[in-house]
């Protein structure tokens, strides 16, 4: 599997689900060195895979805490991803994005907290995919992607957005809900 036309996107099912949130502070994101697991050595948002009965929202709280001693609330639902990999693994990750949190990002043994500016951010030493989302994050636009990748090497993705910027007020959703992308 190359394309995502070598998929059944219909009956597609992640063997993970998974999170990532992305914090804000006047002009700079959080972003964290990852030092364990998919990604290690990359930079990326803070998260990690939804437990057994726990909503993404709920996951995506747990894993600021562990990660980096944070707690975020006010989530706002971004968007979804569906990873295949060439090897047979496959993700499904809900994003989302806040202005609120308490607490000091703190290193864990899972990852080291990075406060980058909006307009620095290193596209060079994160996912081949990031660079094309992670400014709808940034703009508040909602997407709904599916990706193929071999390793950490892009081959195939789409990206669909509704086109609207979503201002910070807006409610989250935290539905655990496998849409048709």
């Amino acid at each position: 599997m190359k394309r995502l036309t070598d998929i059944d996107w219909d009956h597609w099912q992640a063997k993970d689900p998974a999170t990532l949130v992305f914090v804000f502070r006047e002009d700079e994101i959080l972003l964290i060195d990852k030092k364990t697991g998919l990604g290690k050595g990359k930079v990326n948002g803070p998260g990690g895979k939804v437990d057994p009965g726990e909503t993404p929202e709920a996951g995506a709280v747990r894993e600021c805490q562990e990660e980096l001693d944070i707690q975020v609330s006010n989530l706002e639902y971004c968007g979804e991803h569906r990873f295949q990999f060439t090897d047979g693994y496959s993700i499904h990750v809900w994003v989302y994005r806040t202005h609120d949190f308490e607490g000091v990002a703190t290193e864990s043994e899972e990852a080291a907290p990075l406060w980058t500016s909006l307009d620095q951010i290193p596209y060079d030493r994160m996912w081949e995919d990031d660079k094309y989302w992670l400014p709808m994050v940034i703009r508040g636009e909602r997407f709904k992607t599916r990706w193929i990748f071999d390793g950490d090497r892009m081959l195939d993705y789409a990206i669909e957005t509704d086109g609207k910027s979503e201002s910070w007020n807006h409610s989250s959703h935290s539905q655990l809900v496998e849409s048709g992308v």
